[in-house]
């Protein structure tokens, strides 16, 4: 099922306005994410912005809004909730 990617690889992510996201990872399981703790992290204050944090997608295996702005997908993986 996983061959050439980790479990945690993410292949699909859905931001929502409350400041949650839905990740699909490689290994077929879907996650929710909390993501309002990142905002008190300095290299994350732009997410404060809403219409910002709305534009983030999957892209290289994680979820990421811009070159320098991403989640460690391993961490997206174990502090998401099991929804599927």
């Amino acid at each position: 099922m996983c061959k050439g990617n980790p479990v945690w690889h993410v292949i699909d992510a859905q931001l929502h306005k409350d400041y949650t996201i839905t990740v699909s990872f490689h290994d077929g399981s879907t996650r929710l994410f909390d993501a309002k703790p990142l905002l008190e992290i300095p290299i994350y204050e732009p997410l404060k912005n809403p219409g910002f944090f709305m534009t983030g997608r999957a892209d290289h295996g994680t979820v990421i809004w811009n070159e320098d702005l991403d989640v460690a997908p391993e961490y997206l993986y174990d502090a998401g909730k099991i929804i599927n």
